[in-house]
């Protein structure tokens, strides 16, 4: 189960990795790559360690799954809240 909440905010951790990226953040994307390569291990030696119970990827790719729509729900509500803010000028 621990899987799962991993998947979520290992997405959650690559939404924004990909915003640093885009925004050309050096620091910020290089700081968040490490944690998410940290976030890798930790998955790949949980699965390793228990190769045949093949319900630990369902529910690290649905935990990874949540993680990526919320995480684009998020910056999509966000960016609409600035867009209109901008239109209003404040």
């Amino acid at each position: 189960m621990i899987l799962f909440f991993v998947g979520i905010v290992e997405m959650l951790i690559v939404t924004a990795w990909t915003k640093a990226v885009t925004a050309t953040r050096v620091l910020t994307s290089g700081a968040i790559t490490m944690v998410n390569v940290l976030i890798w291990y930790y998955v790949l030696e949980t699965i390793v360690n228990d190769i045949s119970n093949w319900m630990l990827v369902v529910l690290y790719a649905t935990g990874c799954a949540l993680g990526t729509m919320g995480a684009t729900f998020f910056f999509r509500l966000r960016e609409a809240r600035q867009a209109s803010g901008a239109s209003r000028g404040t």
